[in-house]
């Protein structure tokens, strides 16, 4: 039993940095525009990525995976600036009542834009169509749930 106690705080002691958050706000409003920042710059390099999907701009495979890299980078960054006492921005109320939904929307954004970067290293804009259609569904998903229009 006393391996097993030990054995929980050392594990504890251990991984209590992973959950830290990798940003501190000295003020809410700080927090807000961090992730409003994130999520407009996250969407200037998935609108060009998108530009190309469409045919609005010539497909360009290298442009189009550094496109990627940066939206699945940028994917991970903004959920640190939703902590509490936060509220405001563009997003709903809804949203600190439901951060565990949120949380899995992130989740699911996080792994939709590493799809969407694996596509992107094939080269090959019907693979980033399909990636890039199942990206779009995500981020709207929690758009129309949680943004202000």
């Amino acid at each position: 039993m006393k391996k097993i106690l030990l054995s929980a705080a050392v594990s504890a002691i251990v991984l209590a940095p992973l959950g830290a958050s990798a940003v501190s706000f000295k003020k809410p409003e700080d927090a807000i525009k961090y992730r409003q920042s994130t999520f407009t710059v996250m969407a200037t390099h998935f609108g060009d990525l998108g530009a190309m999907v469409k045919g609005d701009k010539p497909f360009d495979a290298k442009a189009a995976q550094a496109n990627a890299d940066i939206v699945m980078t940028l994917s991970t960054l903004p959920w640190t600036g939703f902590g509490p006492g936060t509220e405001g921005g563009k997003a709903k109320p809804a949203i600190w009542k439901e951060m565990d939904k949120v949380k899995a929307g992130a989740n699911d954004l996080q792994k939709a834009t590493a799809e969407l970067n694996k596509a992107a290293g094939t080269g090959n804009l019907e693979n980033i169509k399909k990636a890039f259609a199942a990206t779009q569904q995500t981020c709207k998903s929690c758009h129309d749930s949680y943004k202000d229009k």
